[in-house]
């Protein structure tokens, strides 16, 4: 009888875990993005990263993304280090997680509905991909997305016809659409007012606690994270600086992560207000 192959992937299914071990990214020209980080988070976690720019928050996402290889140290995804995995099956690994940029990649030309079925892509063959650029194969699914971000009017609409704001919703919609198990998010409000920041973050929130899916969001507003997320990590100079729950990040945690940065990275205290949150905490 032939023996059966274990499928990495498959064996992750009971853990889920996430992790970073002593990680060091260095790119050309001698530049360090990370420098030693070690960080866990645990399947269905949400955490908020926070600090200045160039604190090397984007890295860490896209190392934790599987898209870019560590130059030192271990990283683990679903539970499996995906750079000794074989091109087919790293393959695989990267169709459970998402990652969004802060200005989402959407090709002037294209139809809001193709946008947000791009979140679909990983899941259809190559014939239904070609054959939904023409005809949609799921624009009820994206509707449904764009409406969770109160843009769906913008359905069919080119998407050199969004403003900013849109265009990030668009691609949060995109998301919302996909099949990810772990999210990481840059910025992903940044171009919003306030409250809808606050609508947008609540819908991906929502999302990722419904199909238990870790969601890792880098934010520049201070007081948003400390609203919406009960673990915050604090870096600087590629460095972590704190990885604490949301109780214990103090003003002078703060002014030691941003020094004189920290006003501009405040939101509107009128309405974002710590102090009238009772969420659910994550886990």
């Amino acid at each position: 009888m032939q023996q059966a192959v274990a499928d990495p992937l498959r064996d992750v299914a009971s853990r889920h875990a996430h992790e970073l071990a002593g990680v060091s990214v260095e790119y050309s020209g001698g530049v360090t993005a990370l420098d030693d980080v070690s960080l866990s988070f645990a399947q269905g976690e949400q955490v908020a990263i926070i600090g200045p720019s160039g604190a090397g928050k984007t890295t860490l996402l896209h190392t934790l993304g599987c898209a870019v290889r560590p130059t030192r140290g271990t990283v683990r995804v679903l539970d499996v280090q995906p750079w000794s995995l074989a091109p087919s099956a790293l393959h695989r690994l990267r169709r459970e997680l998402f990652i969004a940029p802060q200005a989402p990649p959407l090709p002037p030309r294209q139809r809001v509905v193709n946008a947000v079925l791009a979140g679909r892509l990983p899941r259809w063959t190559l014939w239904e991909a070609l054959r939904s650029l023409v005809l949609p194969r799921e624009a009820p699914l994206a509707a449904e997305a764009l409406a969770r971000f109160d843009v769906e009017g913008k359905l069919f609409l080119r998407c050199d016809r969004l403003s900013g704001g849109e265009r990030q919703r668009v691609g949060l919609a995109r998301a919302i659409v996909s099949d990810a198990r772990l999210f990481l998010l840059d910025e992903p409000v940044s171009m919003l007012d306030p409250a809808l920041a606050l609508a947008a973050l609540q819908t991906l929130q929502a999302e990722a606690h419904r199909r238990r899916a870790t969601l890792v969001v880098s934010l520049h507003a201070v007081d948003l994270a400390l609203a919406r997320f009960s673990r915050l990590i604090g870096m600087r100079g590629g460095r972590i600086l704190f990885d604490l729950p949301r109780a214990a990040v103090d003003g002078k945690l703060l002014e030691q992560l941003y020094g004189r940065e920290l006003g501009a990275s405040l939101q509107d205290s009128a309405t974002v207000d710590i102090a009238t949150f009772a969420l659910p905490q994550c886990r």
